[in-house]
């Protein structure tokens, strides 16, 4: 019997059912486990990333085409680890907006008081048309439930010109290369966390990362996803062989 492949325009993977059985218990199973580990998130986060996590996001920020003084969105803010880079290169943490399903995650989060945090999702953005200059997603691709709707709410709420920036992470095309991602993730990371953290979902979290890493649709799935969400100037760039960084711009209306 063949797996079951997710549709290549909506899902961004096909249920994984040793967490949840269905699509429609998924958001609910996401958000319980989000609010329940924030308190660990970020340490845990900076054991995966050998500390190097800040430096790399506001690099990638910057890649994307960031500047001082630009309006901001930061959909999936989780604890800020993206938002708190985006507001330096913004220069003003007013012009930072973060939206997110998960209270708990934005609970925990350490930024400046005045960026805005919103509940939300990435399918159902609560702002209106044309309204920011930029907008991040920090690993949180594979936790929408539809890619199509979620990028053209994307489309919509960028002013014309506007960029975009989702950072990913994706398997390795080298076989060693993926091996030892995945048992960093699913067995060296669970096993740390046993250590550092204080809630009881903290390991499973770091399985569920991986095996949505590597259900998830390909890199060229979602770059015509992006496409077919009206957005222009597609690029992906790829940093160590497993960090990819989505870069597309809203075009311009055409003159009459």
């Amino acid at each position: 019997m063949s797996t079951p492949k997710p549709d290549p325009v909506h899902a961004p993977h096909v249920p994984l059912t040793d967490y949840y059985q269905t699509e429609q218990d998924r958001q609910a199973y996401l958000r319980r486990m989000f609010d329940q580990t924030a308190p660990d998130y970020d340490h845990i986060e900076a054991i995966f990333a050998l500390g190097s996590g800040s430096r790399y996001r506001r690099q990638a920020l910057m890649r994307g085409g960031l500047r001082i003084g630009m309006k901001v969105l930061d959909v999936g803010v989780g604890t800020g680890l993206v938002a708190a880079q985006a507001c330096i290169l913004a220069g003003d943490a007013a012009l930072v907006t973060g939206v997110d399903p998960s209270p708990g995650m934005m609970a925990a989060a350490k930024l400046p008081e005045a960026m805005a945090l919103i509940e939300g999702r990435a399918e159902s953005l609560p702002f209106p048309d044309n309204h920011f200059d930029f907008l991040s997603m920090g690993y949180a691709l594979r936790h929408i439930s539809d890619l199509g709707v979620a990028f053209a709410e994307f489309e919509r709420v960028l002013k014309p010109g506007g960029r975009l920036c989702i950072l990913e992470i994706t398997p390795a095309q080298n076989r060693l290369g993926r091996w030892f991602l995945k048992t960093y993730m699913r067995s060296v990371l669970p096993f740390l966390t046993r250590f550092f953290s204080r809630q009881k979902d903290s390991a499973t979290i770091w399985r569920y990362h991986w095996d949505s890493i590597e259900a998830c649709v390909p890199a060229e799935q979602v770059v015509a996803t992006l496409s077919a969400a009206g957005l222009t100037q597609i690029k992906r760039h790829l940093e160590l062989g497993v960090f990819s960084e989505y870069q597309a711009v809203k075009a311009d209306p055409a003159p009459f």
